[in-house]
């Protein structure tokens, strides 16, 4: 029989003194009747919570969530994407992040809440925001942008005083009235929010399925 150089199993049980149990008969019948070699630095018994699996995590109640060390290496990726030195126009910022972030959603559709899609929405917004006032560069050119996006001229000025500090400015109210929700939409900025609830209106519940026959299987 042969075996993956390197498997990763999750063992789920009622109390820490099982799980401490569990492992060590485990680990023994691992490396003593199959002769395989344990990764103890990657081996933990710990709450169903603080072990992550395939990018998931297991909340108590049995549900699935997006796991931390998944959430911040999509955030480096985002970074990346959106770095103020990066000399690219925001357009093609844009379509880089429409490329990756969809098959991000589309893998942790099996998250309950939305609540950490829209917060990396907002957090991309913000991100995005920065870049295109960096690209701005002068206070002036940041007022005369913010003006043409309908912000009036006073409330303008006071945004583009604040472009020193890029990431700061990039939450100032005249900053966020400009370049809101509908300006992103009109320059193409895809929402994770409402991909991930359309996946979700395209899950069937099990409960739902059919069988062929009824409900008992298989007609005679």
């Amino acid at each position: 029989m042969r075996f993956p150089g390197a498997t990763h199993r999750n063992i789920y049980v009622r109390t820490l003194v099982a799980g401490r149990r569990v492992k060590c008969s485990v680990t023994r019948f691992l490396e003593q009747r199959l002769k395989l070699t344990v990764n103890e630095k990657k081996s933990a018994v710990a709450r169903v919570d603080e072990r992550p699996f395939l990018g998931y995590r297991l909340r108590e109640d049995g549900t699935l969530a997006v796991a931390s060390h998944s959430l911040e290496r999509v955030k480096e990726n985002i970074r990346q994407s959106t770095r103020r030195t990066r000399g690219v126009s925001v357009e093609r910022v844009i379509h880089d992040l429409n490329g990756r972030l969809p098959r991000w959603v589309r893998y942790f559709r099996y998250e309950k809440y939305r609540s950490v899609f829209r917060g990396l929405d907002q957090w991309i917004r913000r991100r995005l925001r920065c870049y295109v006032l960096k690209q701005k560069k002068r206070p002036y050119t940041v007022a005369r942008f913010l003006h043409a996006l309908g912000v009036p001229t006073e409330r303008a000025w006071s945004g583009a005083c604040q472009c020193r500090r890029w990431w700061k400015a990039s939450q100032h109210p005249a900053v966020k009235e400009g370049m809101n929700v509908a300006w992103f939409h009109a320059q193409g900025v895809l929402s994770l929010t409402q991909q991930f609830e359309s996946l979700q209106l395209l899950r069937k519940p099990p409960y739902t399925m059919s069988t062929y026959g009824g409900v008992g299987g298989r007609g005679t």
